[in-house]
């Protein structure tokens, strides 16, 4: 059964970058059949989908979020990253890694089924 594990900082500062890691275990990031994807909740905003990256090295952001994020995978480590510029207060939020199947919609691929879910990380924005 795989198992997903976020780390990083609870605590950034604004204007400067959130950094990331969702650790993979019990199953291959390198393959075909997932999206490796983030999402964050907050009480103020909801659950939100951040975006998802592929061992291929495609991607797929938020339209809202996507002059700001990068998200990588590094299948050395069985592991994928986010990183969010210019972060401000609203973007204080416990964020999930999460497996989602991929889905065809007859003209493109996107993530669906989030069936697998790290337990989140509190992030906090504040100086």
């Amino acid at each position: 059964q795989v198992q997903l594990q976020e780390s990083g900082p609870g605590l950034v500062k604004p204007s400067q970058t959130l950094s990331l890691t969702c650790t993979v275990s019990g199953g291959s990031i390198t393959t075909d059949l997932f999206y490796w994807s983030w999402i964050r909740h907050s009480p103020g905003k909801g659950l939100e989908w951040i975006g998802y990256g592929a061992s291929s090295g495609s991607t797929g952001y938020s339209p809202s979020l996507k002059s700001r994020i990068n998200i990588s995978t590094d299948t050395s480590k069985n592991q994928f990253a986010l990183q969010l510029r210019s972060v401000t207060p609203e973007d204080t939020a416990v964020y999930y890694c999460a497996r989602a199947r991929r889905g065809w919609s007859g003209t493109y691929y996107y993530p669906i089924d989030f069936g697998s879910w790290g337990q989140g990380i509190q992030v906090t924005v504040s100086s």
